[in-house]
């Protein structure tokens, strides 16, 4: 098979698209991923087809077609070979974890008899009808093969630490019970954000998130200057005993929401909402205990509730004024979390009801291995090199 060597898409596909629509996708991605792939197989060579260079790193060899089962359809890709071998493209690679994990999920649930009419549908259509228990054990102990190492690799230093959690519906003992999946992500010395961990359980106590945090410093967390999460009960007990004297920054986002809940009246809703974010995007520590003392006074008649509730939490997302100005509107808040988690939910609404935890736990790991490799694979997230 021939391709162009500039790896451009002719105009001849983009008309394609627009005549067929949606059912030339699963051929456009062919030929997209075919092309990535011959890019990274130059590069790793060193040359383009056809030159000759000292610095040659080996030598094409052709190309083996291999069909990947995705939710678009199946197709067959063309593999770039080396004749020395040692390569493999990561553009086939690279999503296809998360892609085999929720199959995974949705034959787990076939094979179990648990599935309606519409997971068996989907679950025929992306694993064929003749899905079976010892075909789910093998996929599983494969996937896991890379998950688990994954899971419980060493980590270093990490300056700033986020917690959230999330929850997904799980079986358990022929009841669906609510999941929860605790997700904790840093910013390294270097600038660069990676997810340190995940781990599901049948709730948010505290001994769920103690665990996750024991497990994290086991495996080698160190060096974290500021803890940011939500006021959970469970979390923050647990934050205090594993992390006692590590600097805390309460979420300002999910303050402004808990807020709301004092509020005696839905016509004020919005002026207190823009009297916090005035607090919260104070220059500096002591403006903002000013404007908060102020606020404070301004509500102590006509909502005395909330006039207590903002003297006695919004200190605590206060925090972010003890670091660097042009720090600040990324550690305020878990919202960088939040993506994280919109994205999971993305990914795990297909199979909306897992057959059991490991079956949560490897398809929302494969969906943050993803992301987390193209976080440290990617621009720097914040600079530390004036401080």
């Amino acid at each position: 098979m021939t391709y162009q060597d500039d790896f451009t898409l002719p105009t001849e596909l983009l008309e394609q698209v627009a005549e067929q629509g949606l059912d030339f996708i699963p051929e456009l991605v062919r030929i997209v991923v075919n092309t990535a792939m011959q890019v990274e197989r130059q590069k790793h060579l060193g040359v383009g087809p056809y030159e000759r260079s000292a610095e040659r790193q080996g030598h094409s060899n052709g190309f083996k077609p291999k069909t990947v089962t995705t939710r678009i359809a199946p197709i067959t890709f063309d593999i770039p070979q080396v004749r020395e071998g040692g390569f493999y493209p990561k553009a086939l690679e690279k999503g296809l974890r998360s892609e085999r994990a929720l199959m995974l999920a949705l034959a787990e649930m076939y094979v179990q008899g648990v599935s309606t009419r519409k997971v068996a549908a989907i679950t025929e259509k992306l694993c064929g009808s003749g899905v079976s228990s010892t075909q789910v054990s093998r996929a599983a102990a494969m996937l896991d093969e890379v998950l688990e190492p994954w899971r419980n690799r060493p980590l270093g230093a990490v300056i700033y630490l986020y917690l959230d959690a999330l929850y997904e519906k799980v079986r358990v003992d022929g009841q669906v019970r609510d999941a929860a999946v605790l997700i904790a992500s840093g910013v390294k010395p270097d600038g660069k954000r990676l997810i340190l961990g995940v781990s599901v359980s049948l709730g948010e106590q505290e001994l769920h998130w103690r665990e996750f945090l024991l497990s994290l410093v086991e495996r080698g967390l160190n060096g974290v200057e500021l803890i940011i999460s939500d006021a959970h009960v469970g979390l923050q007990a647990a934050r205090k005993a594993v992390f006692s004297g590590t600097l805390w920054q309460r979420c300002q986002f999910h303050m402004q929401q808990n807020a709301s809940q004092y509020v005696p009246r839905q016509s004020m809703k919005r002026e207190v909402a823009a009297d916090i974010r005035a607090i919260f995007n104070s220059p500096d520590r002591d403006q903002a205990e000013v404007q908060l003392r102020k606020t404070v006074g301004k509500y102590a008649q006509s909502a005395s509730k909330l006039a207590d509730w903002l003297e006695g939490n919004i200190p605590e997302g206060l925090t972010v004024f003890s670091f660097p100005e042009d720090h600040r509107r990324r550690i305020r808040t878990v919202n960088s979390l939040e993506r994280v988690c919109l994205e999971i939910r993305r990914r795990t609404r297909v199979a909306r009801i897992f057959s059991n935890e490991a079956s949560c736990l490897r398809l929302v790991s494969a969906v943050l291995t993803e992301i987390s490799e193209t976080w440290e694979t990617g621009k720097i997230y914040l600079s530390f090199e004036r401080y």
